[in-house]
């Protein structure tokens, strides 16, 4: 998915005030699901994620596939019970035919998105308040979605585990799903799978 705007890089001092030494205590878990091009963007430049969405039929893909421990998206969806997206993403899910969440709470992480906006939506403004909503929700399995708020929860230490899938296409430039990070982190493989149309996805666990 897409989200805001294009991140900027932050400065070291900003990554480092960011990004506490001891996580935040809490009994949720923070789970992403996100497709990428090869060079790792999310989207282009201006939010389209055709490139995912229409892949050309003219290109051939093997036939022989594999799958080891990694879910398909509704597997996925069945272990979260809520879903924190930036308004970027937010604004790419409204253009859908139908809301894909009726039976999960979603929490938008906007400073400038209208609180009233949307009765299945629930505005934040700031990431302390976003896990405030969570904690006072009982929150279990949360899905983290779009590539700002990615890094944010990166930063602070609130992704438990990754699922990326790369589609087979070169971008060339566009939203980046990672951004600078104050300190290296370590990953461990779940599992990996392929797909016909030459998707390949890993699953890994933050250690």
């Amino acid at each position: 998915m897409t989200d805001d705007t294009r991140p900027s890089t932050p400065t070291a001092a900003a990554n480092a005030a960011a990004a506490p030494a001891t996580p935040p205590t809490r009994a949720w878990t923070g789970r992403v699901f996100i497709a990428t091009s090869v060079d790792g963007y999310i989207a282009r430049l201006d939010g389209d994620i055709d490139w995912l969405t229409d892949p050309p039929s003219h290109i051939a893909h093997p036939a022989a596939l594999h799958s080891d421990g990694t879910p398909d998206y509704d597997a996925f969806l069945a272990g979260i019970d809520h879903i924190v997206m930036g308004r970027g993403t937010y604004e790419k899910v409204l253009t859908f035919d139908a809301w894909p969440y009726p039976e999960h709470p979603v929490i938008v992480l906007s400073s400038t998105l209208d609180p009233s906006t949307d009765s299945r939506v629930t505005v934040v403004a700031t990431l302390d308040d976003a896990m405030r909503a969570l904690d006072a929700a009982g929150a279990g399995g949360v899905y983290v979605d779009g590539g700002r708020v990615v890094q944010t929860f990166l930063r602070a230490g609130l992704i438990d585990e990754l699922t990326i899938t790369r589609a087979p296409v070169l971008l060339g430039e566009g939203l980046p799903l990672f951004d600078s990070m104050p300190t290296s982190r370590r990953l461990s493989l779940i599992g990996t799978s392929a797909s016909p149309g030459g998707l390949t996805q890993a699953t890994y666990r933050l250690a």
